[in-house]
């Protein structure tokens, strides 16, 4: 069965993290696009009813009326069940795609499937979490199997029974004995047993962690044991400063001025700035106006939000001419030039 990752890529801020996950989708031939990659962005008032589903109201005819959503867990989850259905020798792959992982509280968000994450060497999560009755029967209905509350019986869709039996008289059969197939064929495979589920092998997650943002909410060691982590450094660009200077050299000789200056910023590893942090309009040139605009802001009132001295000494001012971001922009050409040169 096809193999899966967990994995979250973490790095300061415009290192390529989501270009990054793009790639990995590419080797588990996952079409960022398609309905088998699930994409979400974890946020201070991202829940566990986004993460897994929730009841919401609806107002029909002058009634309220109350409809599940399905959050992206379980519809990742629904839709590799549904794929193994279809093919249980090489099921296509399905991958939940989170940014911004550490911008929720990812402990309240996982709830109890956080023990799903512990996985098995065949894929499979080495424990089951229960689901309730809502969130059980809306997986099915995801998976393709329908619920006739008034008959306590199930109808599976032709399309997902006939492509997970191969056999014409085994399906026939099925169709007569409905509530036998739903047990043997459809519950067996995809591991679910009295409403309690697993991660099966062909679902990744695949996350992003900005480091810069690593204080918004902690992550536990017992959650963070449950990932493959990977340190992303990024990929340099062809591309200038005002067809002048070389952005990639800028950038590298930015991080060592921080470094070298890391008794004034908090949590330097955080700080440093990928080559990606600012995504040129024109392929070939990034504008001094927009290194002012944004990187200026961001060295300001992130980096050096404490202590200006540091900048002081480089651009060689007096420690009044450099007291509002006003100033600092306006010293913006002096910045470059000087960065450019530092060594």
């Amino acid at each position: 069965m096809t193999s899966y990752l967990q994995k979250i890529l973490f790095g300061g801020p415009g290192i390529g993290k989501s270009h990054k996950i793009d790639n990995i989708l590419e080797k588990l031939n996952i079409d960022p696009d398609s309905s088998n990659c699930i994409k979400t962005v974890f946020h201070p008032e991202y829940s566990y009813g986004d993460f897994m589903g929730k009841l919401l109201p609806i107002t029909k005819e002058g009634r309220v009326e109350y409809k599940y959503y399905p959050g992206h867990f379980l519809q990742a989850l629904a839709k590799s069940y549904k794929n193994i259905l279809i093919d249980q020798i090489s099921p296509k792959p399905v991958s939940l795609v989170i940014d911004e992982i550490n911008r929720g509280n990812s402990s309240a968000i996982f709830g109890t499937i956080f023990q799903l994450l512990d996985r098995d060497d065949n894929g499979w999560s080495c424990y089951r979490t229960t689901l309730s009755e809502v969130e059980y029967l809306t997986l099915l209905e995801r998976i393709g199997i329908k619920h006739v509350a008034s008959k306590s019986e199930y109808t599976i869709e032709d399309k997902v029974l006939k492509n997970s039996i191969n056999d014409r008289h085994a399906f026939l059969e099925a169709r007569e004995n409905e509530m036998k197939v739903f047990n043997e064929k459809i519950l067996s495979p995809i591991n679910i047993n009295n409403m309690s589920i697993k991660i099966p092998p062909n679902m990744s997650i695949l996350a992003t962690m900005n480091t810069s943002d690593n204080s918004i909410f902690y992550m536990d060691s017992a959650f963070k044991r449950r990932w493959d982590w990977e340190f992303i450094k990024g990929e340099r660009q062809n591309i200038t400063i005002d067809n002048k200077y070389d952005w990639c050299l800028f950038i590298d000789n930015l991080n060592k001025f921080f470094i070298a200056n890391s008794k004034s910023i908090r949590q330097i590893e955080d700080k440093q700035i990928g080559y990606w942090f600012i995504k040129p309009k024109n392929k070939n040139s990034i504008t001094s106006e927009e290194i002012s605009n944004k990187l200026l802001f961001f060295i300001w009132d992130s980096v050096f939000s404490r202590d200006k001295t540091s900048l002081q000494d480089l651009l060689k001012i007096k420690s009044d001419e450099l007291i509002t971001f006003s100033q600092f922009a306006d010293q913006c050409s002096n910045f470059i030039e000087k960065i450019i040169n530092y060594k």
